[in-house]
């Protein structure tokens, strides 16, 4: 590997906080001068925003053009993407303006499903944590600019990994399910390569909720944040199930709202982008929702963020 340097200019749909923070990844971490260091695959990389310049310098594998260019799913004009989205209804236009500058990135396979079989029931922070912990034991260690970074651990890496050891890490009841599923996979019944160029998405879906710890919302965001990409899925968590009885649905009882009569309104709605118009629900909603004064201010009724506490 060696050192590169590279710079985007007035790339659209590319701010930072937007991409890291809007709950697809987990290996971004902010620096104090605003900057965000990640690792992906065996790339170490910090990218920093000024102006209309993102200036990006690491450790790559490839070209870091090419690596980037593939990484952040830089040929995808998102701005018909949003264009398209702000259509549909105000409420994705309020959405959309404010997370403007999202891009679903195409993250490996294999660390999108145990990054988020760990996710289950969980809080970021928590997350972070433990996956951090996961590469500093098990992943390679790789040194830039005086600091050591940890590449997340392969099958083969995890393969005499026992469930106790995990537990050590802090999965808690997860600790059984990494185990299992990582022995699926080395064991082939499961095969990536083959879910890779596989174009089915529901025979996809279901090798995913095969494994150890997928269930459906778990292997939706698989579907959607890994280099899968399927921008059709639309992942259920009680973020989206909120804001979609808020918007569309309006039951009193909103445990009541069955996952597929979300997933028929979402089709219906937002059709093949429903998995861009959920981050741009669930990253407004969760950031911004709460606060009336916002709301007010962006001409929509009270009534529609009576949210349940």
């Amino acid at each position: 590997m060696q050192e590169q340097k590279m710079i985007l200019q007035n790339v659209d749909s590319f701010e930072l906080k937007d991409i890291f923070e809007c709950g697809q990844c987990f290996r971004w971490k902010q620096q104090e001068n605003g900057s965000y260091i990640g690792v992906f695959g065996k790339n170490i990389v910090n990218i920093k925003k000024e102006k209309e310049n993102i200036f990006i310098e690491g450790l790559c594998e490839k070209q870091i053009k090419q690596t980037i260019e593939e990484y952040f799913d830089l040929k995808r004009d998102y701005r018909k993407i949003k264009e398209r989205l702000s259509k549909i209804d105000k409420n994705m236009e309020i959405s959309v303006k404010y997370g403007q500058g999202i891009r679903i990135l195409n993250q490996d396979l294999w660390e999108t499903i145990i990054s988020f079989i760990i996710s289950a029931n969980n809080n970021i922070p928590r997350i972070k944590g433990i996956i951090e912990r996961l590469c500093q034991k098990y992943g390679e260690k790789i040194l830039w600019k005086n600091e050591i970074y940890y590449t997340f651990p392969t099958p083969e890496q995890l393969k005499d990994v026992t469930i106790q050891e995990y537990r050590n890490l802090g999965l808690g009841f997860r600790d059984k399910r990494i185990y299992e599923t990582t022995q699926m996979v080395l064991k082939g019944q499961v095969d990536l390569n083959q879910m890779q160029n596989n174009p089915n998405t529901n025979e996809i879906r279901e090798q995913l909720l095969n494994l150890s710890g997928v269930g459906p919302k778990v292997a939706d965001c698989i579907l959607l944040f890994s280099t899968l990409k399927r921008l059709q899925v639309f992942p259920i968590d009680v973020w989206v199930r909120r804001v979609m009885n808020d918007l569309y649905i309006k039951q009193p009882q909103e445990e009541k709202i069955s996952k597929k009569q979300i997933e028929k309104i979402a089709q219906e709605k937002f059709g093949d982008l429903a998995g861009l118009a959920q981050q741009y629900l669930f990253y407004w909603r969760r950031e911004k929702w709460e606060s009336e004064s916002y709301m007010e201010s962006q001409g929509v009724e009270k009534a529609n963020f009576a949210f349940h506490k």
